[in-house]
C-alpha cells in the first residue's frame, strides 16, 4: 500500500509536469519527503492529503484509488451528496469548510 499511492503520487505529478521540488514547495515539505513517498519508504500523513491532493488538482479518491458506488453509502450520505448537488450556497459553505475554496 505505501508504494501504491507513492506511486500514483508520482503519476499525477509528471502528469502535471512538476518535479519533486516544485511539488515539495507547493506543499510546503522538502523535496526528501516527496521522494521517499514515491519510493514507498513511507506514505503522506493524513493531514498534508488535502494539500497534495489540491496542488497535483486529484479528488481525494483518485489519489488514494477509492471507488466507491452507490450501495457503499448510507442513506444519509446520500442525501447530502443530492443537498451539495442541487444547492449552490451549500456547495459554497462546504467547500469553504473544507479548505477547498
Amino acid at each position: 500500500m505505501k508504494y501504491e499511492i507513492g506511486a500514483r503520487i508520482r503519476k499525477y505529478r509528471e502528469m502535471r509536469g512538476f518535479s519533486q521540488k516544485e511539488l515539495a514547495q507547493k506543499i510546503g515539505v522538502s523535496n526528501s519527503r516527496v521522494s521517499n513517498w514515491e519510493q514507498g519508504i513511507n506514505r503522506p500523513d493524513a493531514d498534508i492529503l488535502a494539500d497534495i491532493c489540491k496542488a497535483l488538482n486529484v479528488s481525494p479518491s483518485e489519489l488514494l484509488d477509492v471507488r466507491l458506488s452507490p450501495e457503499d453509502l448510507s442513506d444519509q450520505e446520500r442525501k447530502v451528496i443530492m443537498a451539495y448537488r442541487t444547492k449552490p450556497d451549500l456547495q459554497k459553505a462546504v467547500n469553504i469548510l473544507l479548505g477547498l475554496e
